[in-house]
């Protein structure tokens, strides 16, 4: 059987893991910026604490994704909960990275004006510091998002979902007639959502960017 062949005999299959696949790391994605946002938000005023979230967060991703789905086996289970935790943890270090420098390198002039007519320090957050800072998060986004998108495939290994499950049972059989075909049809399938997914960042980029941010 060809490659075109197996594709045509298994599109259902393979459409139904890219959902989940893509499904999965989206879900990751949003948990791992709202944590990623808040922990730049609490520590980026200070050099030791911004410091210290970069080295815990460095420190989980230098963490083998295989070992990391093995050790939370037995404390949540197989499926789904694995999956989520390893992801989103996976996920935090180019947010907070980005946050705290997007942070750190608003002008103080700024926020000493949005100070001089009366904002509370939340709202100069949210409506000075905050937007300024988001190009540079939003790129830790998109960074996390492609790293994200090849560790989710370690997922089959606790019988979560996507496109690892085809891999590993491609790697399982190899051999046999399909064995090749299944592995390059999941590896294709997590680069062509890859791209998906960047191709919606850029356009997020470019409807919340100001164009004189963007320049």
């Amino acid at each position: 059987m060809t490659f075109w062949e197996y594709l045509g005999y298994r599109h259902q299959q393979l459409l139904a893991d890219a959902y989940q696949h893509a499904s999965a790391v989206f879900q990751c994605m949003v948990l791992a910026t709202a944590i990623g946002v808040l922990v730049g938000v609490v520590t980026y005023r200070s050099d030791w604490a911004g410091n210290l979230a970069t080295t815990a967060t460095s420190t989980i991703l230098t963490i083998p994704s295989l070992a990391m789905i093995g050790l939370l086996i037995p404390v949540v289970g197989l499926g789904v909960p694995p999956t989520v935790i390893a992801l989103t943890l996976y996920g935090l270090l180019p947010i907070v990275r980005n946050a705290i420098v997007g942070l750190r390198g608003v002008d103080p002039a700024l926020v000493d004006a949005a100070r001089g007519i009366g904002m509370s320090g939340p709202m100069r957050l949210l409506r000075v510091e905050l937007p300024l800072a988001w190009p540079p998060i939003l790129t830790g986004i998109r960074v996390s998002t492609q790293m994200l998108m090849g560790i989710a495939a370690i997922a089959a290994y606790a019988s979560g979902p996507g496109l690892g499950n085809e891999i590993f049972r491609g790697l399982a059989s190899l051999g046999s007639k399909n064995a090749l075909n299944q592995v390059l049809a999941g590896t294709l399938g997590i680069i062509i959502l890859a791209l998906l997914f960047d191709a919606a960042y850029v356009l997020i980029g470019r409807l919340t960017i100001p164009r004189g941010i963007r320049v």
